[in-house]
């Protein structure tokens, strides 16, 4: 194992299992820096004692290096892979986990998240999938350090050009927009137009009264821009990163929010973040019964939560979420159909669960 990819393997890992962001943070940082190094110039400075003063390079990151260097699996790599932060995350979802071939909801360091658009990229595409979608937050946000109309476009470009190397794998323009409180969606209509995927979602006012808080989501899902639905309930069953307390649920008419899904052809997000798992189960159970379209979503921060799709394929396949119904199970070409016309795949929503032989 190369010492850059032992760094990055233990970031990962560390991604994955909601460790403290520093903790990966330091890794990635070491990643970076001796990758950014000429050929030959990490084993010279390891013979010569001199990894750790490089500014980003520390004690726990170059003893991995020099492990690495040496043609042994790094000690702190191997115990995180006997700690079990390599073991699969959920019972059950595997069969649809198989048929997925992108992730609709993911950030990049341009807001929230804390790796670069080119290494979320790559990890999606380590995992497997044909296609991911860029969904930074939008301006309102602030917080999060949202997406400017301009800072949109900027993106794009970058986008664009990454797309040119990256090919038969494509990273999907887009962005996670919030609905404000009259359900209007936070950029240039102009701008969402543009855009492969728009996944509209609340992050504010989330206490608002059930019967406002439903003509909000209605008003959202059914703006002609919207194409999934993110994390409906807005519920933390824990703190983040899996520390602290949690958050209620919003309250709102789910029946009629998602009839409005169903009628539009909007996507219901099954977001699978540990700490949020939104919708519960009642609501999914709901949302199938309307006959909504799904997406199966990591809304990751980090390039190890893009592993976290079996959290939410197990929860769907034990709700009898159909298989023809989830969008990531559609090639690119075809869910961009769908974005674009609202027309979806042939045979798409006949309510075949797909998960029997």
């Amino acid at each position: 194992m190369e010492p850059v990819e032992a760094l990055e393997r233990v970031a990962f890992l560390l991604e994955r299992t909601l460790a403290p962001p520093y903790r990966a943070g330091a890794f990635r940082t070491a990643a970076q820096v001796l990758g950014a190094l000429p050929d030959g110039e990490v084993a010279e400075r390891a013979a010569a004692g001199t990894l750790e003063s490089l500014k980003g390079v520390g004690p726990k990151t170059a003893q991995v290096v020099r492990e690495a260097l040496a043609g042994e699996v790094p000690a702190y790599l191997a115990r995180l892979e006997s700690e079990g932060a390599a073991a699969p995350l959920a019972e059950g979802g595997e069969r649809l986990r198989a048929l997925l071939r992108g992730d609709c909801h993911l950030h990049s360091d341009w807001s929230d998240g804390g790796s670069t658009i080119e290494e979320m990229g790559r990890a999606a595409i380590a995992l497997g999938h044909e296609w991911a979608v860029l969904t930074d937050h939008s301006p309102r946000l602030t917080v999060a350090r949202g997406l400017s109309p301009e800072r949109l476009r900027e993106q794009l470009a970058v986008v664009a050009e990454l797309n040119e190397r990256w090919a038969p794998f494509r990273l999907l323009t887009g962005i996670e927009c919030d609905i404000l409180a009259d359900g209007s969606l936070d950029q240039e209509p102009e701008l969402l137009g543009r855009l492969d995927i728009v996944v509209v979602s609340v992050h504010s006012k989330l206490r608002m009264d059930a019967p406002a808080m439903t003509r909000r989501m209605v008003a959202a899902v059914t703006n002609p821009h919207a194409d999934v639905l993110g994390h409906c309930t807005g519920r933390l069953v824990r703190g983040r990163n899996g520390v602290g307390r949690g958050r209620p649920e919003s309250q709102f008419d789910a029946e009629a929010v998602f009839a409005a899904c169903a009628e539009s052809g909007t996507a219901v997000e099954i977001n699978s973040r540990p700490e949020r798992l939104d919708p519960p189960r009642r609501l999914l159970r709901e949302a199938v019964a309307a006959g909504t379209l799904f997406s199966i979503d990591t809304d990751a921060h980090a390039p190890g939560q893009l592993d976290w799709q079996p959290l939410g394929c197990a929860r769907a396949e034990e709700c009898e979420v159909p298989a023809d119904r989830v969008v990531n199970t559609w090639p690119a070409d075809e869910l961009l159909t769908w974005t674009r016309t609202r027309r979806v795949p042939s045979g798409a929503g006949q309510g075949d669960t797909g998960y029997t032989a």
